[in-house]
């Protein structure tokens, strides 16, 4: 672990990945013990007031504090991303280690079943569940998951595929060890980390498409703040406050940046070949 530890701190994509990914979950847990003002209050007359003492970022078009709705926007990022990728990983690995382990038809239904999710991406999903149950965290969070489902699915089967043509697996299949075992022995522990680079990736995806579904209104729903919907309030305010918009976007775009800096020093620190060439 020390060996990786000062590694790390010399990947220099990890570090700054790190840093901005730390910054985010710190943000989003100060949220719950703290903020400058209640993130939903109101005050009509202290609206668009610029950056001051009493408003470090000033407020929005309704008189909320900037700083407040970032950092409250930041939890429910973090909320959509954990639980948006977690049902990927737990319906999707479990389907790509299936379909590697049984091959035939099982591998066959497995991939077209991947197939027809595609064809339902994060929007489309979320507006045909939106339809039926109403906008809402949930909706998002269910719709990026599905669609997070053949993602995982697809590199599992994939990296597993080359894992069962080892050649420690045939000689575990030879011994008389069953497709259950060696998968949970052999073949998951050798994917673990090309599984953790995708969920860092597949993380920053759901934090995008969150924002956007909440841009669309079809996400968070008022009073509770996201970052999506304040740029589409910030829309109609472009040219009296364009700091509206400019806020919420950097905090999308640090985010998104950590994580897949983050993902990229991750594959290049957990795979032995890159490791051994640094």
């Amino acid at each position: 672990m020390s060996g990786f530890a000062a590694r790390s701190l010399r990947h220099k994509s990890f570090a700054i990945g790190a840093v901005l990914v730390l910054a985010l979950i710190a943000t989003a847990l100060l949220s719950y013990v703290w903020t400058p003002y209640p993130a939903a209050e109101i005050s009509i007359p202290d609206k668009l007031q610029l950056p001051s003492a009493a408003h470090w970022l000033g407020t929005d078009s309704l008189g909320r504090d900037i700083v407040s709705l970032l950092i409250v926007g930041a939890r429910n990022s973090i909320a959509v991303g954990v639980i948006a990728v977690g049902i990927g990983i737990a319906f999707g690995v479990g389907l790509g280690l299936l379909a590697s382990a049984r091959r035939g038809w099982v591998e066959e239904a497995v991939m077209r079943f991947s197939d027809f999710t595609f064809a339902f991406p994060a929007l489309l999903s979320a507006i045909m569940l939106t339809a039926i149950y109403g906008p809402g965290l949930v909706t998002s969070i269910v719709a990026i998951g599905i669609f997070n489902i053949p993602v995982f699915a697809r590199i599992t089967r994939a990296a597993a595929n080359g894992v069962w043509a080892r050649e420690y697996v045939l000689a575990a299949r030879a011994c008389g060890k069953g497709a259950l075992s060696i998968t949970l022995d052999h073949v998951l522990p050798n994917i673990a980390a090309i599984l953790i680079v995708q969920a860092t990736i597949q993380f920053a995806v759901a934090i995008l498409a969150e924002a956007a579904l909440s841009y669309l209104g079809l996400g968070t729903q008022p009073p509770q703040p996201s970052w999506g919907r304040m740029l589409n309030e910030a829309q109609s305010m472009l040219f009296q406050a364009p700091q509206l918009a400019i806020y919420p976007g950097v905090a999308i775009a640090l985010s998104v940046l950590g994580l897949n800096l983050m993902g990229d020093g991750l594959r290049d620190l957990l795979d032995p070949r890159l490791s051994r060439a640094r």
